[in-house]
């Protein structure tokens, strides 16, 4: 080991055995009680098989779903994924793969076996997952690579340590052209610009529901403080319109506090409210779906969509191809500076602060509804990933 690896090691140990009581105490919490026992103390995480394959590492629910279209071209090939989120290993359960959580990188030297080729999606650069990789002499590509707007400064501050991280690195498949000169900047060589691999994802439903006779507006994958602004700005607005709303937070551990506020805010106001859980039914006027895996069926019968993620400045947006694969007129934040690629391809978008989220709906009834045009060819990632690059 290098001596640059050796102290980046021991520094992690370090890191470990400080936060160990912070890491006890969030493994009681709902939404870490099966990813933070797995990654941090190794429960239930075994190391996978010892034949070698073709691995994945992803870090959520988006990057997961996103795999869908390589692995469906990728046959019956021997496939493993890793995951950091939960959300994301439910995900990942769906295909034929051995599937575990990432360890802590100090785990990495004697969790990790010798693997065909470790492709990594988008921005998981954890340096001993790269280091083991190469030292146990597995190849390694980064898929949909991207370093953000509010990342970059950042990263060009440790450049060279970035320059030792990427020189491990195959081959860098980047969404954008901007993206490629920041990894040139950091030092990193082989970069092809293909674009962002979820234009190639299948969006599709997975049951259907009848479209009601009232304009129908969807709040998904909201975050703490966007859920205030939708209820205040749809109260507004149902002044004047006849619609529904339904709200469907980002993460399930927040139904029961977002059920509460929608409580607070119809309190004095003629409006009804219900748990999608307790009916399956939209005949209230505002609905909160408090079931995962639904988004996608309520955006085919909803008429507006106002996508979460983007009116905080800390989360960064999340994907805007669904709603507009089902038609709805997307109205969202200013800050969506991890999905920029992905909305250069979405038309007829509205980007507004929380307080103008009322003046948006009003305006959507003279827009037309949103639409994503182009494709990705992944046909030199599956070349490269089958050890044929081309």
């Amino acid at each position: 080991m290098k001596p640059f690896t050796l102290v980046y090691f021991i520094l992690s140990i370090v890191l470990y055995f400080v936060a160990l009581p912070f890491l006890v105490y969030l493994s009681f919490k709902k939404k870490y009680k099966e990813s933070i026992p797995a990654r941090f103390f190794l429960f239930n995480n075994s190391p996978f098989s010892s034949k070698e394959s073709i691995w994945f590492h992803v870090c959520s629910l988006g990057e997961a779903r996103a795999l869908k279209p390589i692995l469906k071209e990728l046959g019956d090939l021997d496939v493993k994924i890793t995951t950091i989120t939960h959300t994301g290993q439910n995900e990942a359960k769906k295909y034929k793969a051995e599937v575990r959580y990432l360890p802590y990188e100090m785990f990495l030297p004697f969790w990790m076996t010798k693997q065909k080729i470790l492709v990594v999606l988008e921005a998981e650069f954890w340096f001993m997952l790269f280091t083991v990789a190469q030292l146990k002499k597995t190849r390694i590509i980064l898929l949909n690579g991207r370093i953000s707007d509010k990342s970059v400064k950042k990263y060009l501050q440790f450049a060279w340590f970035y320059k030792k991280f990427f020189s491990t690195i195959e081959m860098i498949y980047a969404q954008s052209e901007l993206d490629k000169n920041r990894f040139i900047a950091l030092g990193a060589r082989n970069i092809e610009v293909i674009g962002n691999i979820k234009l190639s994802a299948e969006i599709n439903k997975s049951r259907d529901y009848v479209k009601l006779d009232v304009e129908l507006i969807v709040a998904g994958s909201t975050h703490e403080g966007e859920e205030e602004s939708v209820l205040k700005s749809f109260i507004q607005y149902r002044k004047h319109s006849d619609a529904k709303l339904i709200v469907v937070p980002r993460h399930p551990e927040r139904f029961e506090s977002v059920y509460t506020l929608m409580q607070i805010f119809t309190k004095d106001n003629d409006l009804s409210i219900s748990r999608f859980t307790d009916t399956n039914e939209f005949k209230t006027d505002i609905i909160l779906l408090d079931k995962m895996g639904e988004l996608n069926n309520i955006y085919a019968i909803s008429d507006i969509a106002i996508l979460g993620g983007a009116f905080r400045n800390d989360v960064g947006g999340h994907n805007p191809l669904e709603p507009a694969y089902f038609g709805c007129k997307i109205i969202t934040g200013k800050h969506f500076f991890h999905q920029k690629e992905l909305f250069k391809y979405v038309h007829h978008v509205q980007y507004v602060e929380a307080d103008e989220i009322h003046k948006a709906l009003k305006d959507s009834k003279n827009l037309p509804s949103s639409r994503v045009d182009e494709t990705i060819n992944l046909e030199s990632v599956i070349n490269r990933i089958k050890n044929n690059p081309k």
